[in-house]
């Protein structure tokens, strides 16, 4: 590549861009405690005080040295909060108080540090977080043995434990780290001289930390920790200045965690060989219902181990093997073009145990010839003893008790045929029973059956009977082959039903998923998919599940609950606001307020929150890890139907809000260009009478008074409409119905639109015997006028205009119909139906006639406010013109009497 071709890589952009609005994270590393950490941090902080930057002092810990109180003294301190834990008042940093008080620079010591129970986060390195995302600097102190990756190292070099750890991407994410080195025969002069802690604690410190070994191998690893660091922001600094450079070949490492005790132990090797290759890595579980059950304390130590790796950024993958776990493991391997495989070699099992459990190890180190396989051993062995492991095969005592049966039906048939068939062909029979045990019971039950059987035959069945001596050769021959085929026998059939069951677990999981999918998907609101997922994820756990949306106050409510329930205690619900506020995961399990007694997950579609899941179980136990992914892939369908109703809803009121645009766009043009007509006709003809100049004569000015009369009406009638249909749509248009007489509102309508219609033929024909309709007057009548108005606008001078009535019947008994026919062009038979539609002639261009638009539609919501119905039709007689048909409801005779 050219010097013209290198350009800064997007990642590294956006990895820039993401720290703009956070604070910046100054971290004064160091190889041991007393190397004077907290010392270098109060002088820089007492330097950006003198630059005029407000500092506070968040926590920091003298430790009672003099030298560091004296720095202390003159910056400003935060108080700390006073907590009531196991019956005395502890202090910790006032989280709260601090970012509210929002100084410049925060100093906060001991990154590693463990909140008191009950806090809000459970590390102090959280909190630094927090602090960082408000936007606040932070200088703070670290030892190198705190760190992740490195505590088991540490562990070796000097034998202790640490139990308060960081993730190394905290000082990965730092932007500035200052290494506080002392050489280590001043730093144990210091220890000796009790600066670094009291006189009691010197000797069995010097003993078990601080010798010089100790610290020389620590200091290494602080250096080496502090120049990671730097190459780290060299290469960030060049690809985000698009700066070449020598860069490796992408590879891929893949850490197996099984219930070895070195879960923990292989992903901090793992991330070690990741960072220092600069390669992704991969941690993989896998499940195998063939394997058996795992204990209780393997099933959390592996959950602790894959939270681990996730917090070190691994990606995590949980595979469900139908077969051997080391083939499952290998075909993962290969299909993600990893490199090398990391493996924890457990403690040796003796022959009976490892026939129940597959060496993983073995089989991937014999069978993966072309991977790189590194086996990590237990780091605790030689330091503490190994802990005792009670090992027990029986998972169900009733399986024990049904072989048992098995083989007493197998012996009871065997003395039944022992007269008829040979004693050879009786193991047969037992054969089957343990076939039979192996299937339905599972390899340990299959193995006791096998067992006792062999007893059985051998007690029954061999000579001498009745006794366990066996005197003839061919016999012996006989029990031993036995023993050895019900063995396998019943060994393969267990396997074949595991990998049954690991069948139909997978199966079932798939259709739970599939159904849940489905069930959601389907949900038409978002209650209905907060039930539907509440409802699915209890079942699918076996647990308690709620969902949560913030209420009015703004933090989340319950608005789904399996089993129900209204609310949560305080603790719990602090962990689910935290979850909805921040986006990440709270309570149980997590790092942040594990306390309580839920799991509590932000549900959303990318970087928009709709709701928080919560999930709890009774004994109080934590997810599984193929339950945690499994409610993972849940979490992601909630999301997702979530967000579908949330977009669906946005559609809709788009769709309205453009509709509610083009109605007032065919408003506008509806005043603009028709009512302006008739105001132009009046002013016109008002200005003409009002000129003095002009000599009209008493026929002119008739005519001019004539026009302004009628063109005034006309404006009233437009006017009119326009309250009409607004009285239509807030649904305060409601009819003051009485007895009414249809030939008197056809009447009343022609003569107030006599200057409409002068010049057509209109005729009215309403029986006389015609029986009064339950209406209000006035609105029929203001139907009837935009009826005869509407047709007056398309009919041709000299033409006839018909109104009629008669009475009709249809699904509701008799009506009275009136129809307004006309010999214009007629409407097209599509556009019957949308002639009722506001502004539809709007729609049609400017070539129509004069008019609003809103003629029909007012007649429709009136007369459907009466209860009736209209419709425009053909003319009867087949010829031109358009019927507008209107039905509307009898008074009844005790109403008119």
């Amino acid at each position: 590549m050219s010097v013209t071709d290198l350009r800064p890589e997007p990642d590294a952009l956006l990895a820039q861009a993401a720290r703009e609005g956070r604070g910046r994270l100054k971290i004064f590393l160091g190889a041991a405690p007393g190397v004077g950490k907290t010392y270098a941090m109060l002088e820089a902080a007492r330097r950006r005080r003198a630059e005029g930057v407000d500092v506070v002092a968040a926590v920091v810990e003298t430790h009672g040295r003099a030298e560091t109180e004296a720095l202390f003294q003159g910056l400003d301190l935060l108080p700390k909060r006073a907590q009531f834990y196991r019956d005395r008042i502890l202090h910790e940093m006032d989280l709260d108080a601090l970012l509210a008080r929002r100084p410049q620079l925060a100093l906060i010591d001991e990154l590693a540090h463990s909140n008191i129970p009950g806090s809000r986060h459970e590390k102090r390195w959280q909190d630094v977080e927090e602090v960082l995302a408000a936007g606040i600097d932070v200088l703070t102190t670290l030892n190198v043995q705190h760190l992740e990756t490195l505590n088991d190292l540490v562990t070796r070099i000097s034998g202790v434990r640490v139990r308060e750890t960081v993730p190394d991407a905290m000082l990965d994410g730092a932007d500035e780290i200052e290494l506080v080195d002392l050489p280590p025969e001043e730093l144990i002069e210091r220890l000796r001289a009790g600066k670094v802690y009291v006189q009691d604690q010197i000797a069995r410190a010097v003993q078990n930390f601080f010798s010089k070994g100790n610290l020389t191998a620590l200091r290494e690893l602080a250096m080496r920790a502090a120049a990671d660091r730097v190459d780290a922001q060299l290469r960030e600094h060049m690809r985000a200045h698009a700066i070449g450079g020598p860069w490796p070949a992408q590879e891929r490492i893949l850490v197996a965690l099984t219930e070895s005790p070195v879960s923990r132990t292989l992903v901090r090797t793992a991330k070690r060989m990741a960072d220092r290759a600069r390669v992704d890595w991969v941690a993989v579980t896998v499940t195998s219902a063939g394997a058996g059950a795992l204990p209780e304390a393997d099933r959390d130590a592996l959950a602790q181990a894959l939270r681990l790796a996730e917090r070190l950024g691994a990606e995590i993958a949980t595979l469900h093997a139908a077969g051997p776990i080391g083939d499952e493991l290998l075909d993962y391997a290969r299909r993600r073009n990893v490199s090398r495989i990391l493996l924890g070699r457990a403690r040796p099992r003796p022959w009976w145990r490892r026939m129940a459990r597959e060496d993983v190890a073995r089989a991937v180190i014999e069978q993966g010839r072309d991977f790189a396989v590194t086996v990590v051993s237990d780091p605790q062995k030689g330091l503490t003893p190994a802990p005792v492991r009670h090992w027990s095969v029986d998972r169900d005592p009733r399986a024990y008790g049904k072989a048992t049966l098995a083989v007493i039906a197998a012996s009871l048939l065997a003395l039944s045929a022992d007269r008829v068939f040979p004693v050879t062909s009786l193991s047969l029979i037992f054969m089957t029973g343990v076939i039979v045990v192996a299937v339905r019971q599972g390899l340990w039950p299959s193995l006791y059956a096998s067992l006792l059987s062999f007893l059985t035959y051998n007690f029954f069945f061999t000579d001498p009977r009745n006794t366990f001596f066996v005197i003839r050769q061919d016999q012996i021959m006989t029990l031993v082959l036995f023993l050895i085929a019900s063995t396998l026998t019943g060994n393969l059939a267990a396997r074949l039903r595991d990998k049954a069951l690991a069948q139909r677990d997978i199966a079932m999981r798939t259709n739970l998923l599939y159904d849940f999918a489905r069930q959601v998907a389907g949900a038409g609101s978002s209650v209905a998919v907060l039930h539907a997922a509440a409802t699915h994820v209890a079942a699918a756990l076996g647990g308690e599940a709620v969902l949560m949306r913030p209420g009015p106050m703004g933090r989340p409510v319950i608005e789904a609950a399996q089993p129900p329930r209204d609310a949560l205690d305080l603790r719990d619900a602090s962990a689910a606001d935290y979850a909805w506020t921040r986006g990440e995961e709270a309570g149980r399990g997590s790092g942040t307020l594990p306390a309580s007694r839920w799991l509590f997950l932000p549900v959303g579609s990318g970087d928009r929150r709709l709701a928080v899941l919560g999930i709890a179980f009774a004994d109080g136990r934590s997810l599984a890890p193929m339950d945690r992914r499994l409610l993972d892939a849940m979490t992601d369908q909630i999301g997702v139907a979530l967000e579908r109703i949330a977009l669906q809803g946005d559609l809709e009121q788009a769709l309205v809000t453009s509709e509610a645009e083009r109605l007032r766009a065919a408003l506008l043009s509806s005043v603009s260009h028709d009512l302006r007509t008739p105001l132009v006709s009046i002013i016109g003809a008002a200005s003409s009478l009002a000129d003095p100049s002009l000599a009209l004569s008493a026929p002119a000015r008739a005519t001019m008074a004539e026009t302004i009369r009628d063109e005034g009406e006309r404006l009233d009638r437009y006017i009119q409409n326009l309250l009409d249909m607004t009285r239509l749509g807030h649904g305060a248009l409601v009819p003051k119905r009485v007895p009414a007489d249809l030939r008197d509102i056809a009447g009343s309508a022609r003569h107030r639109l006599r200057g409409a219609l002068r010049d057509h033929r209109v005729e009215v024909l309403v029986p006389a015997d015609l029986p009064a309709v339950l209406v209000d007057p006035l609105l029929i009548e203001q139907v009837v006028m935009n009826l005869l108005d509407n047709a007056a606008k398309y009919a041709p001078e000299g033409s006839r205009i018909r109104v009629t009535a008669s009475l009709r019947q249809d699904a509701q008994g008799q009506v009275a119909e009136l129809s307004v026919g006309d010999e214009g062009p007629g409407i097209p038979a599509e556009a019957r139906d949308r002639v009722f539609d506001m502004f539809y002639r709007v729609a049609e261009g400017d070539g129509q006639r004069a008019g609003t638009g809103l003629g029909l539609a007012i007649a429709r919501g009136i007369v459907e406010a009466h209860a009736g119905r209209i419709a425009a039709l053909p003319a009867k007689d087949g010829g031109p013109g358009t019927r507008i048909a209107l039905t509307l409801p009898l008074a009844e005779p005790d109403r008119l009497a």
